[in-house]
């Protein structure tokens, strides 16, 4: 068992050197949420994850499958996209430009690198492609989004057919809002072998009084392998959500995926507005993540569980695949970390992709020391500035004989000017008489 080192848990470290330390992260946490409070949204007071912890649970107890820790969810079927980007490992998503004709007010594109400057211009994604066939990367899943890719139709269809090219056996897929979904453009994307097509839907598009994006979603099911719809979730969506999946499954689509909903670090009005405030634990680590999705937001992931329960209880037979934030981020860290060097004091976990390791402090560090040499083991390492041993967390439990308290700490690799640092981002406490390696790390 690990708890969680919070303001409000600080009380349980009896160890003054570890909870001096511990104060560091809570700190950090503290600093985090006043940034966001800063760009003007709330942050929401109640803390849902014990409700989220039930469902996931409810859930795979009528079949679900879990994955990822419990940050991804499905049913019937998945696409082998969204499995690799787990790990990410031959997996890459391109765009030609984030030009779109759309608004949406939830769109994380402004936070991307360069985003002025690629609203006007755009990539060559077939260089691109044939650039990394020459280094021989691996690629089986590769993605063309945006922007809209469709505002640039020759450039997407070159994309496409590039990539069936350079690369044998891709699984290649396209975002799109479907505004510029047409039988022509279908017929030249089936000509490209394209094996995967994601529709957005917004919930203004249902608004219109018609069956406009359906349409192009049934039309799609005529030229392309597998129609999937991606779409993030509104908090206070779970009815209209429901006749959504009901309307979708009649169509025979192949799946839908359901986003957590992510404040865009713009937008804060419109978020306030309609009444939303994000998570009051935005990520389990926090850390400088690629992904530009944002901040998750309260209720939405509510939302998304419920809704596959709706889609289990109902015996809807489309595939529904609950992804949240944290599900798009762990490719980022798996990358990081699977490349570091067997480590006589860090733990790559499977769990989390995080690297792991186990730190006594102050007096503790004397007694454990002491055991440890005794019963000669010297894979450790004492830090004086700030008064710890650190050694492998599979060590942890050899300590049960001692009255210590132990902080899990969690830590990326970085690249630094060409060299290699790890870098620590979060510390937990355990005991030697609770910790379970196969289940907490």
């Amino acid at each position: 068992m690990i708890v969680e080192i919070t303001k409000d848990t600080l009380d349980l470290i009896k160890n003054p050197a570890l909870r001096s330390y511990a104060e560091i992260y809570t700190r950090i946490s503290k600093q985090f949420m006043e940034r966001i409070h800063q760009t003007g949204i709330e942050i929401d007071p109640l803390d849902y994850s014990e409700q989220v912890i039930s469902k996931i649970n409810m859930l795979r107890k009528k079949g679900a499958t879990i994955r990822n820790d419990g940050k991804s969810v499905f049913i019937n079927q998945i696409s082998p996209a969204c499995v690799a980007c787990q790990t990410g490992v031959g997996s890459a998503t391109f765009f030609t430009s984030l030009k779109c004709n759309r608004d949406c007010f939830y769109c994380f594109n402004p936070n991307q690198e360069n985003y002025d400057y690629y609203r006007e211009n755009i990539c060559d994604t077939v260089s691109e492609l044939e650039a990394a066939r020459k280094r021989k990367q691996r690629a089986k899943h590769l993605a063309l989004t945006g922007g809209e890719p469709l505002l640039h139709k020759p450039e997407a269809l070159s994309f496409f057919a590039s990539a069936k090219k350079n690369f044998s056996g891709v699984h290649t897929r396209l975002y799109t809002s479907g505004d510029y979904v047409d039988q022509e453009v279908l017929e030249s994307l089936k000509e490209t072998h394209l094996d995967e097509i994601r529709f957005s839907i917004r919930m203004q598009d249902l608004e219109r009084g018609n069956n406009y994006i359906f349409d192009r979603i049934a039309l799609a099911k005529a030229y392309i392998p597998q129609v999937m719809v991606e779409m993030p979730i509104l908090p206070d969506s779970l009815d209209v959500m429901k006749d959504i999946l009901v309307r979708l499954d009649h169509l025979g689509l192949f799946s839908i995926n359901l986003l957590e909903l992510c404040f865009p670090l713009n937008n804060a009005d419109e978020f306030k507005r309609r009444g939303y405030s994000v998570k009051s634990t935005p990520f389990r680590v926090l850390y400088d993540y690629w992904y530009a999705g944002g901040l998750p937001i309260a209720r939405s992931e509510l939302v998304c569980l419920d809704l596959l329960v709706f889609a289990l209880d109902n015996n809807l037979k489309l595939g529904i695949h609950y992804c949240s934030l944290e599900n798009k981020q762990t490719g980022q860290i798996y990358q990081q970390n699977i490349a570091h060097p067997t480590s006589k004091i860090k733990y790559f976990s499977r769990r989390d992709y995080f690297l792991k390791s186990a730190k006594v402090f102050g007096d503790d560090t004397i007694a454990v020391k002491r055991f440890f040499d005794r019963k000669g083991v010297n894979d450790y390492e004492v830090n004086e500035e700030y008064n710890y041993l650190e050694f492998h967390v599979s060590k942890i439990r050899s300590l049960k004989m001692l009255d210590v308290q132990i902080g899990l700490c969690t830590s990326v690799l970085e690249n630094r000017n060409g060299e290699d640092y790890v870098r620590e981002l979060k510390v937990e406490l355990t005991t030697p008489n609770t910790f379970q390696l196969s289940k907490d790390v």
